[in-house]
């Protein structure tokens, strides 16, 4: 365990949501805190109870509107408007449960320091009532100089200028008026004064623009996963692919049928397919002896002795395979992966490959050149040794601890 830094135990209230991708980057930093002596209570959906009380510290559990990480993909939609309104719409029949379970008979109490994933509407709104500081844990990219007019503006340029879009900004203006926010939601939503990115420089797109006085890159934050199980490579496997596309968008069984077809019966390779809960081997048909198909995987566990990983690019997989050395094949399903792939792919770590170019040949011919290619290891090499130098977990503790108000 680690010696406690703060001179005095404090209470951190972090809130997130019900996503793989928007917990986990946190878990281990959430651990460090409470083995440092420090109180953390986690705002989040009954779904995660598990995995945050395993860190060691307090779920305070709300209902959640959002759809889950079982639910079908296609629950969030398909514009922009319909990514973005579940959100507020969430946020807002959320927050009256929080002020109950930290003001009221909740028995949570006020913090003396907020921490929110960027998902996490109501958690600046709660900060701003408590008057206590808030750090924000972006678990991917975050905003550069320039962002505003290269990217958001034409992002927003055709919705804002809609009955629902206009719609949208009003009901949430309204809702931080409500509150008491002295911001509107240009102001309020994503400008952060304090952030802790938690992945690698490396993948932040425009790096030499971030401001890095709000910014700091602390890369990934991994820890002990034993207790997610191991996993062992098969004595007659030379080499070992593992497949996976995160937690979310899974459902792609023609993708893996691909894969398989691939390294299938390939002499010396061993196929890992990760294929989620929309998927099952049934779904695949007759699969070689060397195709090992699961619902879920140890990940971390099995890239340390991978040879290549298929991935979507998420952030969360993308910084395992550069923390593990592995080269990727990169195969986006949705929103940010899309760039990291393209990123990956700048690195020289990895080739972008579209899912409707992702056949069995194609693929077979970009892992074959992808693992017999020094340069390859030689940059992988190099930023693995960067993402060491970032500090990880403890660095990103010791700085949320110098948040803390003096007592």
């Amino acid at each position: 365990m680690t010696t406690p830094k703060h001179p005095k135990r404090a209470h951190i209230a972090m809130f997130s949501i019900a996503a793989h991708g928007h917990v986990n980057p946190s878990l281990e930093v959430i651990r460090e805190l409470v083995a440092r002596g420090h109180r953390v209570t986690y705002a989040i959906p009954h779904l995660f109870e598990e995995k945050v009380a395993e860190t060691g510290a307090e779920p305070v559990l709300y209902r959640t509107t959002l759809p889950g990480p079982d639910d079908d993909p296609a629950a969030w939609g398909t514009t922009l408007l319909d990514n973005v309104e579940p959100f507020l719409d969430d946020a807002i029949q959320a927050l009256p449960q929080l002020i109950e379970a930290y003001e009221g008979g909740g028995g949570a109490g006020v913090p003396d320091l907020v921490l929110h994933d960027i998902s996490s509407y109501p958690a600046g709104v709660l900060a701003e009532r408590w008057g206590v500081p808030a750090i924000t844990l972006s678990p991917n990219l975050v905003a550069w100089q320039g962002y505003e007019e290269e990217v958001a503006k034409p992002m927003w340029a055709e919705p804002r200028q809609t009955p629902r879009g206009k719609a949208y900004f009003e009901k949430f203006d309204a809702w931080l008026k409500e509150y008491g926010v002295p911001k509107d939601v240009d102001e309020f939503w994503g400008r952060y004064d304090h952030t802790l990115v938690l992945i690698p420089k490396a993948l932040q797109p425009n790096a030499d623009r971030v401001d890095l006085e709000k910014n700091v890159f602390v890369g990934a934050c991994q820890g002990d996963r034993g207790a997610q199980g191991g996993w062992q490579r098969p004595a007659d496997a030379e080499r070992v692919a593992l497949v996976s596309l995160g937690s979310s968008f899974t459902k792609q069984p023609a993708f893996y049928r691909e894969c398989a077809k691939a390294f299938g019966d390939l002499p010396g390779w061993h196929l890992v397919l990760q294929v989620g809960k929309h998927v099952s081997a049934d779904d695949l048909g007759p699969l070689p002896a060397n195709v090992e198909v699961r619902n879920w995987v140890p990940q971390l566990a099995i890239l340390k002795q991978a040879d290549v990983f298929i991935t979507h690019a998420g952030a969360g997989g993308s910084q395992e395979g550069l923390a593990t050395a592995t080269p990727m094949v990169a195969v986006p399903q949705a929103v940010d992966q899309f760039g990291n792939a393209d990123m990956l792919q700048g690195l020289g770590v990895a080739r972008h490959v579209p899912t409707e170019e992702a056949t069995a040949e194609h693929l077979r011919e970009v892992v074959l050149a992808l693992v017999d290619d020094p340069q390859v290891a030689r940059r992988l090499a190099a930023i693995q040794q960067d993402m060491t130098a970032e500090g990880g977990t403890p660095r990103a503790a010791d700085l949320i601890e110098a948040e803390l108000p003096a007592r």
